[in-house]
């Protein structure tokens, strides 16, 4: 018997933290005082989590995203996704990462069976990027991008939280990368998460002033049918 919600949706789709430990301290998700990690003896083992989604695959889970935290900084990885892909009855399996350790991992990645990749990039700006991630890292992630593009993923998926009077001027170039890669770009809301001093509504944008600021640059056109697994809305 397949998993049904209390809407009648059938659930299919699985997503996995495999680790709260993240290598970036971005000002949204993280607070000022910082966080404590959970021990690695209180996290499941990955022998632990493929039990678990052994169960739900005979339940009609077919995709799997791995996140964290940084899914990339937790070892063992590859040779998990290679042992989930193994899965009976698990069809994909993206991963969600900020980019940092992206180009030594990329190919291994692919090669073991994963095949869809999103990367967290709130600016191709060092400066601002610094500021966000407190990290200068914006190089590295950027090299991972173009290693994951030669190992074979595509598209590849940028997502973007833009910030009023901070990042919201490289809203249009990002759109416009989708001119000349094979990318798939995601703008987010900012959300009230961590710090409670960050979030703020004067740097809050709509996805109403998102669509009639990238609209200005060209025709957008709803991409149908929608995938609807979450609240996202594709255009092209």
């Amino acid at each position: 018997m397949g998993l049904v919600d209390h809407f009648n949706r059938k659930i299919n789709y699985m997503r996995i933290s495999i680790t709260d430990r993240c290598n970036l301290r971005c000002v949204y998700c993280i607070p000022a005082e910082g966080v404590k990690n959970m021990a690695p003896r209180e996290l499941l083992t990955y022998d632990e989590i493929l039990r678990i989604v052994n169960v739900a695959a005979q339940r009609g889970v077919t995709s799997i995203r791995l996140t964290g935290g940084e899914p990339l900084v937790r070892k063992g990885l590859v040779e998990f996704v290679a042992r989930l892909k193994a899965v009976p009855g698990i069809e994909d399996i993206s991963l969600t990462t900020n980019g940092v350790l992206l180009k030594q991992y990329a190919k291994p990645l692919y090669e073991a069976g994963l095949r869809r990749i999103n990367v967290s990039l709130d600016s191709m700006d060092p400066r601002k990027y610094a500021e966000i991630t407190g990290g200068n890292e914006l190089a590295a992630v950027w090299e991972g991008i173009e290693e994951a593009e030669r190992a074979g993923f595509a598209p590849i998926k940028l997502n973007v939280v833009p910030l009023k009077d901070f990042n919201d001027d490289e809203i249009e170039n990002f759109a416009r990368l989708t001119f000349i890669k094979d990318f798939h770009v995601r703008f987010i809301e900012f959300m009230p998460i961590g710090s409670k001093e960050v979030w703020k509504q004067k740097s809050f944008i709509s996805t109403v002033e998102l669509k009639e600021r990238i609209g200005k640059i060209g025709e957008m056109t709803p991409v149908m049918p929608n995938r609807r697994t979450g609240p996202a809305v594709n255009y092209r």
